[in-house]
């Protein structure tokens, strides 16, 4: 997000401005805000990430645990296969 779109998203909240010059107030505050919020942000989905690939994994352990029949490790492949693309930024 650009400060122009924080001061626009502020006005539009209708955040404290200076009555003279119509700046937002502490906008240097208000920057350090949004950025906080953006990490937290892509913190939770690193965390949903690997929650994500921990429970595929799992899932493709026990595909493997239920027989050794070929159909059962094919099924784990393509279910490590799609862990593979969803941690390069395909499809999930």
């Amino acid at each position: 997000m650009s400060r122009e779109d924080l001061i626009r998203i502020a006005r539009e909240a209708r955040m404290p401005y200076f009555y003279q010059t119509f700046e937002i107030a502490n906008l240097d505050g208000l920057e350090r805000f949004a950025n906080l919020i953006r990490a937290d942000e892509r913190n939770r989905a690193m965390r949903e990430n690997a929650y994500v690939l921990a429970e595929r994994e799992a899932c493709a352990a026990k595909a493997e645990q239920v027989g050794q029949h070929k159909n059962h490790i094919g099924i784990a492949a393509a279910i490590r296969a799609r862990g593979q693309q969803t941690s390069e930024g395909g499809a999930t």
